[in-house]
């Protein structure tokens, strides 16, 4: 089987760079909403397994398993050297180049876990915990078994086989939280959380492998096709690990400095508030790289789909933004408990993730659709100079302080990148500002009446759990209605184009 053949009944006509407008947008729009149905599964099981360890276990033994995965996360990320998004992008000998990556993968994988193994005593002195030790050196293993998944998870998103996010992703997530939980529910503590992990890899593994139909040896190693590879990706790759290593810095900053559960509160407030972000990535730049990739010679058709994008992901990025702020406390602690009040604290603080994540995606994906990922490392510079400077800082103010620093520095990074991709693709800062404007109007229209309703009035989070969640739900109802309303004033065609895109929905759910 040629590796860039689809095994899931997609059409030809969908991998062709020259494919018409009509086709790819199909495509594009299937796929975006195949993606969304998996992720609105994985995000519930995932929403759901918090809310049920969070009962469980304790904030320290969440604590734990953060700082004693720390390692793991950033020597992942070297590991895979962004490689697969080279493989997305290559445009010739992709079965040679398939070889190449999964070999080279799988050698970084191996270095990197011998590396978080001999590392685990280190990391238990940092956080002074023998316990986490013991996490670090236990989970080392799993950047092996990420590297074995590489290949295929690229060759399935480089021929748009989106049934890869209805099947792997959930399995992987309702793996995750059936292992977890049941450990947890046996009075494992943290290694029901490290069980949880490993069991997921696995079925990770199983699972992408069977969609891709993909095996090893069906081309060559190439040490010229990895130097051309590797140029391309490491802009990526520095970005990638850059970020880890923000991360990193956190985690060892609020371990150290605070204490194991507060740790354990960040993890979970950083988790909710990373929904929204996590949502916009898993799909558009599934969607988007590949698609970009394909039209960035055509440069109106380029421009128009880079607009689009980012009127899209912005509509629905700020108001959830608006509502953490005015809602995430006393909904974590409704759902979470008063312990893990530390959470919402975080999740407000956070809020502004997401609305970086939504600059960042569409302006990353468009430069690395268009060739151009080199430009990635000024991005990578605003983040390293905004990110750790704020952080030390904020740090004094406990957890919303290094809330609020990552969502400063996650905005610096979203605006950089939109004005680095912006010559590329041939916009306007006034076109960007009019994709930005009305959704900023409306929402600060709806946090101004519903944060000061729930704040000085209604005080959910001292009701009693089920009243509390549904006054909650009123007032996000009532947040979203204010929202559209002010919308539709602000931006009348927006609000059309809404509702025709509703429309054929239904219609063809129909």
């Amino acid at each position: 089987m040629d590796p860039d053949s689809p095994s899931d009944g997609t059409p030809t006509t969908a991998h062709d760079p020259a494919a018409p407008v009509g086709t790819l947008g199909r495509t594009l729009r299937r796929g975006a909403a195949m993606s969304g149905a998996g992720l609105v599964v994985v995000q519930t099981v995932a929403l759901l397994q918090t809310l049920v360890l969070a009962r469980l276990l304790t904030p320290a033994e969440v604590g734990m398993f953060a700082a004693g995965t720390v390692l793991t996360v950033l020597l992942t990320e070297f590991a895979n050297g962004a490689l697969t998004q080279a493989l997305v992008q290559r445009r010739s000998d992709v079965a040679d180049a398939a070889d190449t990556v999964f070999w080279a993968t799988l050698g970084t994988g191996m270095v990197a876990s011998l590396v978080a193994l001999a590392s685990a005593p280190l990391i238990g002195h940092i956080f002074d915990s023998s316990t986490v030790g013991l996490v670090a050196a236990a989970t080392s293993g799993t950047m092996l078994l990420h590297a074995i998944t590489n290949v295929p998870d690229a060759l399935m998103q480089r021929r748009f086989q989106f049934s890869r996010r209805l099947v792997v992703d959930p399995a992987v997530a309702v793996t995750f939280a059936v292992v977890s939980i049941t450990f947890a529910t046996q009075d494992y503590g943290v290694w029901s959380l490290v069980t949880g992990y490993y069991a997921s890899v696995v079925v990770w593994i199983l699972a992408s492998w069977w969609l891709a139909g993909w095996r090893p040896g069906r081309g060559h190693f190439s040490f010229r096709i990895w130097r051309e590879m590797a140029t391309f990706a490491f802009p990526l790759l520095l970005d990638a690990v850059v970020t880890r290593l923000r991360e990193v810095v956190e985690l060892m900053l609020i371990g150290h400095r605070l204490n194991e559960a507060a740790l354990g509160n960040f993890r979970y407030g950083r988790r909710i508030a990373m929904f929204p972000g996590v949502a916009v990535v898993q799909i558009c730049s599934y969607v988007l790289f590949p698609a970009f990739s394909r039209i960035a010679h055509e440069p109106n058709r380029f421009k128009q789909a880079f607009l689009r994008a980012l009127g899209w992901i912005w509509l629905a990025a700020m108001p959830t933004a608006a509502v953490m702020v005015a809602l995430g406390e006393p909904l974590a602690v409704l759902v979470l408990g008063e312990p893990w009040r530390g959470a919402g604290v975080a999740l407000v603080a956070m809020s502004g993730f997401g609305l970086g994540e939504a600059m960042n995606s569409v302006s990353a994906e468009s430069m690395k659709g268009a060739g151009r990922a080199d430009r990635i490392n000024w991005m990578i510079l605003a983040g390293l100079l905004s990110g750790i400077p704020l952080l030390m800082l904020l740090l004094p103010f406990g957890l919303a302080g290094v809330g609020l620093s990552i969502s400063v520095s996650a905005v610096v990074v979203g605006v950089t990148g939109l004005v680095l991709a912006r010559p590329i693709v041939g916009v306007s800062f006034r076109e960007i500002a009019e994709r930005l404007a009305p959704p900023m109007v409306a929402s600060a229209v709806a946090f101004a009446l519903i944060a000061p309703l729930e704040h000085f009035v209604m005080h959910s989070d001292q009701l009693p759990t089920a009243v509390g969640l549904g006054v909650i739900a009123l007032e996000g109802l009532g947040f979203l209605v204010l929202y559209l309303g002010a919308l539709r004033v602000v931006a009348p065609t927006t609000t059309a184009e809404i509702g025709r895109a509703l429309a054929r929905t239904l219609h063809r759910s129909a």
